[in-house]
Parts: structure tokens; C-alpha cells; sequence
């Protein structure tokens, strides 16, 4: 095969099912990393800010209680204290303490401060002009310094304030440290990421498996070969699979298996009469008596001929829809004239047994034809001197229809293999004239009427044979 030229190679893998599991399990994974880092990002966001909101309310609440303890009298004290302050409680990183009096930078701690802090920026104006505490944020547009977040205290001095103390905290680092674990959240994800990749290319190969036997399988049967069988291990699907493929096989391998055998017995039963008849013919000499002998030979091979392949068509038709034209039937009297029909092709006693009542839903037809088909097995292995009996019943579940006869019965090991198609029992006194095909079409008839057909029989006492069919629940009994 030329391949056409552009035509992609990595085309086929990508079509296979392995990488179409994979690749939406990829999508998925980035799907949920795509949704989790911005998540991440967000809370570890809210939690630094909420940290730094915390450690400024909590240095503002130390800077009370030491006003509370030593409340200045006069701005000089107002001045010591600060001083004294600065000394015993140094900032934080990347805070910074900022005092004001009688609204002028008075000290800061540490003193460099950033450009936004320092004075005459508007940040200072703003702050210088507080006579009450404030809380708020101030976004400098500095990407080396980030948001401000401050706390401005009031400080009074004989009930007049007089000054404020600035806390305040930058964010930059907080912002830097949330950036670096999000990378690392990030890039452990995307290593987690591709090992799960590797792992579930390694698993999928493992759990396809079955697939990959399947397809392997399919290619390897021919007609000539239907051997060839999945091996089953584990449970789960691919497991069903693989199970449901083998009882596909034996199915085919049985069916082909009938099939060749039914080819072959049809050949054989259509060469028999076609031989018969093309020697008698080729023989067949001048004499009228001679001629009239070899004609009704003839006829009588072509009858042969005709109702085996009607028998043939009966059960290439079993398997149709409209094969069984079901119709309300009054069981008794379907029965009478079975029976009535029955004393006319038998040459031995017939009688009838029991007679069912009620309404049926059936294909009174085909289940005439069925019962006449078992009676006329009956009387071709049953001598003139025995009985054939025949009848019907009905429960609320069943209707049965049997025919019995007092023929030399049918061995157990033949039982089994009666139904099949050209079938015959070993037992000669049981040889059939017809192709064997007719018990053959009553079980057909008794599947597609979806019941079944039964089989009691002693060797030397006889056989009977129970036709049983389902009860439609309408019907009535009466």
C-alpha cells in the first residue's frame, strides 16, 4: 500500500483508543490544575492580607496599652514616650512605625522610609490631618514596595490630639512569598502531572489488553478456522468483553459447524433421488410394463424430492417474524381436528386421550402441522397391531399437546440429538422414510411459538413427545 504524501503518521496513534483515553485524561488533569492554581493563588492571597491586617491591628493594640500605662501629660512626655517606644518595640519586616506631631514627621522607625511614606508625599498629607483612627490601604503603583496597609492611632494630650501613630505595612514580600508557592505548587503539579501521564500510557497498555487480543483474534479467524479464543482474566468490562466475544465464536463456530454439516446432508439427500432416478431412466428398456415401473419410481423419487425441499423451506422460514400468525383458537376444538386429521395418515390405532378447554393464543396451524408431523414419526416406528395416542391440556401457565406411541422407544443417548437436523437413531426399527428433517421442524415451530418440545421414552415402551406452549394471560380458561 502507497501511502500518500503529507498523509500525518502520528495520525493512526492518535485515533487509537489508548491515546484518546489518555489525551482526555491529560485534558481533564489540566482542566482541574488550570481551576486549582487560581485558587490557590486566591486563598494564599486573602490569607497573607488577612495576616498582615492581624499583625497591624495587634501592634496598634500593644501601642494602647502602652499609652494606658504611662498617659503623657505634656507633648515633651507625649515625645519621651515615643522615643521610649521606638526603643523597647522595634517593627517587624516590612512594617514601619511613623509618629506625628502637632501634624509634623516627628520620628519613624525604621527612619529611611519609603519614597510614598516620606514627607510631603500624599501619603504623609493624608496622614498628618487624622484626628481619629483610621484603618485603610493605599496602592503606590511602586512594584517595589506594592499596597500599604496602615493603622493611624490617635495620641491626645489633655483631651486635644496632638499627635498620631502611623503603623504601617508594606506587601510587597507578602506578594513575592505567595508568587514563589504558587510556582511550587504549580511546577509539583505539572511533575505530578506527567508521571500520572507515564503511569496511566503504562496502565492503559495493561487494561486494553483484552482489546488489543480481540482485534488480534478477529484478524486470525477464517471459516476455515473459528478456534481462536480470548483468553479471560479478571472482571470488569474488558473482561465481559472478551467473555461475550468467545460465546460469539462458539455460536459461529457452531452455526458454521451445522451449517457444513447441513450442506452436506442436503447434497446427500438430493443425490440419492437424483441418482436413483437417472439410473432407472438410463435402464429403463422398451417394455411398457418396464416404462410404467420406472415412471412411478420416478414420481414417487420427485415427491421425495419435493418434500424434503419443503421441509427445508419450513425451517429457513423458522426464523422470520411472520413465520407464527398467532390468532385467538378455542383449544378443544383445534384439538378434535387434530385428531380427526391424525386417523386418517396413520395405519395403527389412534385414539385421543384428553381434549383442553378455554381460548388460546396461537398459530393454529403450524401447531396442527407440528402435532401431524409427531404423529406421523409415531406411526412410522409404531407396528399396525400398536396405539398412537394423542391429546391436549391447559393450566393457567402451559398448554400442552402430546402425541404417545407403543413403538420400540428411542435409547437415551439418542434422545439428546433427535431434534437436530438429519438426525436418525441408531436403532433400525426406528428408520424414518423422510430426510429427518421433521421433529427438526417441530422444534422449530415449538421455539418460534416460544415454548419447547419434550421427549419421554424407554426403549421398548414407546415415546412421547409434549408440545409446550406459553399461556397468553387474557385467555380465559372458560
Amino acid at each position: 500500500m502507497i501511502q500518500r504524501l503529507g498523509s500525518p503518521r502520528w495520525k493512526p496513534l492518535i485515533t487509537e483508543t489508548r491515546s484518546q483515553i489518555l489525551l482526555c485524561y491529560i485534558g481533564l488533569m489540566a482542566l482541574f490544575i488550570g481551576i486549582a492554581v487560581p485558587c490557590i493563588y486566591q486563598v494564599l492571597y486573602r490569607e497573607g492580607d488577612r495576616r498582615v491586617k492581624a499583625d497591624v491591628i495587634e501592634e496598634v493594640q500593644e501601642f494602647r496599652d502602652f499609652l494606658v500605662a504611662q498617659p503623657p501629660g505634656t507633648v515633651m512626655q507625649m515625645q519621651r514616650l515615643i522615643v521610649q517606644y521606638i526603643n523597647d518595640d522595634l517593627p517587624e519586616d516590612e512594617q514601619y512605625f511613623v509618629f506625628i506631631v502637632d501634624e509634623q514627621p516627628f520620628a519613624s522607625e525604621p527612619k529611611p522610609l519609603p519614597s510614598v511614606m516620606q514627607a510631603g508625599s500624599p501619603l504623609m498629607e493624608q496622614w498628618r490631618l487624622v484626628k481619629r483612627q483610621v484603618q485603610g490601604e493605599w496602592a503606590t503603583g511602586d512594584p517595589q514596595v506594592g499596597r500599604v496597609v496602615y493603622d493611624v492611632e490617635p495620641i491626645s494630650v489633655d483631651a486635644q490630639v496632638r499627635g498620631v501613630f502611623v503603623i504601617a505595612h508594606t506587601t510587597l514580600q507578602e506578594r513575592l512569598e505567595i508568587d514563589r508557592i504558587v510556582r511550587t505548587v504549580l511546577l509539583i503539579m505539572l511533575a505530578i502531572l506527567l508521571l500520572a501521564v507515564v503511569l496511566a500510557w503504562l496502565l492503559s497498555a495493561r487494561i486494553l489488553k483484552p482489546l488489543r487480543s480481540l482485534a488480534i483474534t478477529a484478524r486470525s479467524i477464517s471459516e476455515s478456522d473459528l478456534s481462536q479464543r480470548i483468553t479471560v482474566s479478571g472482571r470488569g468490562e474488558l473482561a465481559e468483553v472478551a467473555a461475550t466475544f468467545n460465546d460469539m465464536m462458539d455460536r459461529l463456530q457452531v452455526a458454521f459447524t451445522s451449517q457444513k454439516t447441513f450442506i452436506r446432508d442436503a447434497s446427500h439427500e438430493l443425490r440419492t433421488p437424483i441418482t436413483i432416478i437417472q439410473g432407472h431412466l438410463e435402464l429403463m428398456g422398451s417394455d411398457p410394463e418396464e416404462q410404467r415401473e420406472t415412471l412411478e419410481l420416478v414420481h414417487d423419487e420427485l415427491d421425495r424430492m419435493n418434500r424434503f425441499v419443503g421441509d427445508m423451506l419450513i425451517l429457513a422460514k423458522a426464523g422470520r417474524p411472520d413465520f407464527i400468525q398467532s390468532e385467538m383458537v378455542d383449544l378443544e376444538t383445534l384439538t378434535s381436528e387434530i385428531y380427526n386429521k391424525a386417523r386418517v395418515i396413520t395405519h395403527c390405532n389412534c385414539e385421543l386421550s384428553q381434549r383442553g378447554y378455554g381460548k388460546v393464543w396461537l398459530d393454529g396451524q403450524r401447531i396442527t402441522q407440528a402435532m401431524l408431523q409427531l404423529v406421523q414419526n409415531a406411526d412410522q416406528h409404531t407396528p399396525t397391531t400398536g396405539l398412537i395416542t394423542l391429546g391436549s391440556s391447559r393450566s393457567h401457565r402451559h398448554v400442552r399437546f402430546w402425541v404417545t406411541d407403543t413403538g420400540k422407544g428411542i435409547r437415551a443417548q439418542d434422545q439428546n440429538r433427535i431434534f437436530e437436523r438429519f438426525a436418525r437413531v441408531a436403532n433400525q426399527s426406528r428408520q424414518s422414510e423422510g430426510a429427518g428433517l421433521g421433529l427438526s421442524i417441530v422444534h422449530a415451530i415449538a421455539e418460534a411459538s416460544g415454548g419447547r418440545i419434550t421427549l419421554q421414552s424407554t426403549p421398548g415402551r414407546g415415546a412421547t413427545f409434549t408440545l409446550i406452549l406459553p399461556v397468553k394471560p387474557s385467555c380465559s380458561l372458560g
